[in-house]
């Protein structure tokens, strides 16, 4: 199994430097991963570094908390792909999901959708936060929305990524969007079992270590 096609190989601390981003970059070109994973700021630096390689350039936006305002987002969103990014990794309004406003959530991701244009967008729910009933409806505002992505977690939270969680979510969105993990995943073991659950894509620090398992 070729590890390094399914990573999103991130760097989304407060006090990562630019030497420190440029690093990422040079990993990912050197390891192939699908894409680097920063916060809007580097997006311009880490499009112009990753030019010509094939490596893809993944933006966050409302992240970490998602209790942004829409219009907010959608503005991050339209910056982020002017500015080179390629994918989108949103994080829905969870307070939203809680108070059973699912129409709210879906017109928030939808706003995202839009902003991004060919940009695919992934929405991170935050299982961690969610009963299993909310991470389902999660999941189908996603796809109602036109996401190509549901993300199991930010890293930012009480938890990343579950075996149980990737398989939840699997099972819900079925073939109509793709599921990424990421939080945690620190090793070989633990990135095969994410995609034998129905992972398609997983978000991680530790690429690294994890190709060279």
């Amino acid at each position: 199994m070729n590890l390094a096609s399914y990573i999103d190989h991130t760097i989304l601390k407060a006090d990562a430097q630019r030497a420190d981003v440029l690093r990422i970059c040079e990993e990912a070109k050197e390891h192939q991963f699908k894409s680097v994973c920063v916060n809007s700021c580097w997006t311009a630096t880490v499009a112009e570094a990753l030019a010509g390689s094939g490596v893809g350039v993944t933006v966050v936006v409302g992240f970490p908390l998602g209790a942004m305002a829409t219009a907010s987002k959608a503005a991050e969103t339209a910056a982020a792909v002017a500015d080179g990014a390629t994918e989108i990794d949103m994080v829905i309004n969870i307070g939203a999901l809680k108070d059973g406003d699912d129409e709210f959530v879906t017109r928030d991701i939808a706003a995202v959708v839009e902003a991004a244009g060919d940009a695919k967008v992934k929405v991170i729910i935050e299982c961690c936060l969610l009963t299993q009933e909310e991470k389902v409806r999660a999941c189908e505002c996603s796809v109602a929305a036109g996401a190509a992505f549901v993300k199991t977690s930010t890293g930012f939270s009480t938890g990343g990524a579950t075996v149980e969680d990737v398989k939840l979510m699997r099972a819900t969105v079925g073939d109509r969007c793709q599921v990424k993990a990421a939080g945690g995943i620190h090793n070989r073991a633990e990135a095969e079992a994410m995609i034998a659950a129905g992972a398609d894509r997983l978000g991680c620090s530790a690429g690294i270590a994890i190709v060279n398992g």
